[in-house]
């Protein structure tokens, strides 16, 4: 859906939408005294249960410190709340959309802030931007090559991690050429989510990564005319990989909790999550068995962050921002964490926390299955966002019709 908005309508926008002058986060008493008694209309990709959950206790924390109501507007896809801001615009809703925050990425973002779709700049006005240190961390000034100026605040960390049952899968491969060996060795104990889920056109680019000749021409904009060529290597490898899939290659799973499932129940023998706490979570849930292990290949693995952005015609304004701001707090980001609540990687840096508030985080057991920081390594950037809807289309025209 967002697609075809992207190609039809949003170049056909008139004006420009309207910068509110207040609330200003840099007066944040005020913002503060705004806020209290509105409710914010939060939308957020529901997936996940323990996202969602997550997502009620903030909030609580919301309402009992700064009198906001969060309420949490259950989506499938990003695109679809991008779709409708883009029609309440169209409409002429300066002032009265239907979202209020948006957690957000990649493009998505990429499409709201080329056609002036959102509200600010404003999250380095937030009092607990500091913390993330972005001067030495710069993807916290970046989405997927985009400068963010400010328009999105950070939220979570994502890494791609890869893991394992050791009981089928003694040695795990550590590249793109091992897994097709070993998957071609035991055929139906590998599969991925089907385009254009977000984990399985994930793994496209991470596999485009390896094998393309020149990464280089993947920061930038996609030339249609360079497409083929750039992409054949990816074809290929799949072509030959499809058929040693489970089921052959012929149905895929839905999405990652899918894919987890299929772990857990022993249908495969390998599967992968952007979060690196996810094995861990599962086996405290009982969803994995314990000796479940996470790794990230030889040569490294896609990593990004997720941010939260306010729309333009957001009329809780004052509200989203106290949002943004809390979900940006030590308190906040610790107990999202802990796997057993989200396993999220925190984006604030420990070296910008106060002694009690690296403790908090320090406090908490990673799980058995969680890597550390030094053996995730330096994440792969994320490609241009052009060339996520390019790979999922190609992807949809070759194999997404049986």
């Amino acid at each position: 859906m967002l697609r075809a908005l992207t190609g039809l309508l949003l170049l056909a926008l008139l004006g420009t939408a309207g910068r509110a002058a207040t609330p200003d986060p840099a007066d944040w008493d005020a913002v503060l005294a705004e806020a209290r008694g509105q409710t914010v209309y939060f939308h957020a990709w529901a997936g996940d249960p323990q996202i969602n959950a997550f997502i009620v206790w903030a909030g609580e924390q919301l309402q009992a410190q700064h009198g906001v109501t969060l309420q949490h507007v259950k989506i499938g896809d990003t695109a679809e709340s991008v779709a409708r801001i883009l029609a309440e615009r169209m409409a002429g809703n300066a002032d009265r959309g239907s979202v209020d925050l948006l957690w957000v990425n990649g493009e998505n973002f990429a499409a709201l802030k080329a056609n002036d779709l959102l509200y600010g700049p404003f999250a380095e006005s937030l009092p607990n931007f500091p913390l993330v240190q972005a001067e030495r961390f710069p993807e916290m000034r970046e989405d997927f090559t985009i400068p963010v100026e400010g328009y999105e605040s950070p939220w979570t960390r994502s890494r791609l991690v890869f893991y394992f049952d050791p009981d089928l899968l003694p040695e795990p491969p550590l590249s793109m050429t091992e897994l097709l060996s070993w998957s071609q060795a035991n055929p139906g104990l590998f599969t991925y989510p089907r385009p254009p889920d977000f984990l399985g056109s994930t793994f496209l680019k991470q596999a485009l990564l390896e094998l393309a000749a020149e990464r280089a021409v993947l920061y930038e904009s996609v030339d249609p005319a360079q497409f083929d060529a750039v992409t054949a290597p990816l074809w290929a490898y799949l072509d030959a990989l499809h058929p040693t899939l489970l089921r052959g290659g012929r149905s895929f799973p839905g999405n990652g909790g899918e894919l987890r499932r299929m772990l857990g129940d022993g249908e495969i023998a390998l599967a992968f999550s952007f979060s690196p706490a996810e094995a861990s979570a599962g086996i405290l849930a009982g969803e994995l068995p314990p000796t479940v292990r996470s790794f990230v290949p030889r040569g490294g693995s896609i990593g990004n962050v997720s941010f939260l952005a306010i729309p333009f015609n957001a009329p809780a304004r004052a509200g989203a921002l106290v949002a943004a701001n809390y979900l940006l707090s030590p308190e906040a980001q610790a107990r999202a964490y802990s796997p057993e609540v989200m396993g999220s990687t925190t984006v604030l840096s420990m070296d910008a926390l106060s002694p009690a508030d690296r403790a908090r985080f320090e406090a908490i057991d990673p799980g058995p299955a969680t890597l550390p920081p030094q053996a995730l390594g330096d994440p792969l950037r994320e490609p241009h966002p052009s060339w996520m809807e390019a790979l999922e289309q190609a992807w949809l025209a070759r194999y997404g019709v049986r």
